[in-house]
């Protein structure tokens, strides 16, 4: 079968591409076929963009389509940037500029109260527009009052991996390898269950 990645953001596609390769499905990326719609992520949770972007993709395309919608929500903010992650600053995008208000807003807050959590929601839609799958990952960390490596993408650089009892634990997401990061992180751990549990979902769609 082929399978639509529904995402234009190269980082993202790296990752879905490296998890999804145990499976014995033709990965398709938007570009191969001419791209897929635009698609206005206004809804209030990752779940509601997920799925939106699939079903726009599916139906576009007659293909299996799959969608994330991910970001990152700090405990001392409420939950923000929550939904609005990559566009926080305004433009879509800006990782810079994101990451400069996250640690203006989080000026004085003592490491204590830094905590937060990276969230992925992952949305698989049928080739009619049915959503078949969704799942959620996460990954628990806290923020770093300055940058710290090279890697990732985002709010990787500021987010420090908390979780105890992974070789992982202490490294921001932008210290660690590819391999390294997928290993503990939400899109990761959401992937990891789409692996699990994508054969049945295909099998009762035949």
């Amino acid at each position: 079968m082929k399978l639509l990645l529904a995402t234009n953001n190269e980082h993202k596609r790296l990752e879905l591409e490296a998890a999804l390769a145990p499976l014995a499905v033709e990965v398709v990326t938007p570009a191969a076929i001419g791209g897929v719609p635009d698609v206005d992520e206004d809804r209030d949770t990752f779940a509601g963009n997920a799925a939106k972007k699939a079903v726009s993709a599916a139906r576009a395309s007659g293909l299996w389509a799959l969608a994330d919608d991910s970001g990152l929500e700090v405990d001392h903010l409420g939950g923000a940037p929550g939904v609005r992650s990559a566009r926080y600053a305004g433009a879509h995008g800006d990782d810079a500029a994101n990451n400069a208000r996250v640690l203006a807003e989080l000026g004085g807050v003592p490491e204590a109260e830094r905590g937060a959590r990276f969230v992925s929601v992952l949305a698989l839609a049928a080739p009619d527009g049915t959503v078949a799958l969704e799942i959620e990952g996460e990954a628990r960390g806290r923020m770093l009052t300055a940058p710290r490596g090279t890697g990732g993408f985002g709010y990787d650089p500021l987010f420090l991996f908390t979780e105890e009892g992974f070789p992982q634990t202490g490294r921001t997401f932008a210290e660690l390898t590819l391999e390294d990061k997928t290993a503990v992180s939400h899109r990761g751990r959401a992937l990891r269950e789409l692996l699990a549990r994508l054969p049945d979902v295909l099998a009762a769609a035949r």
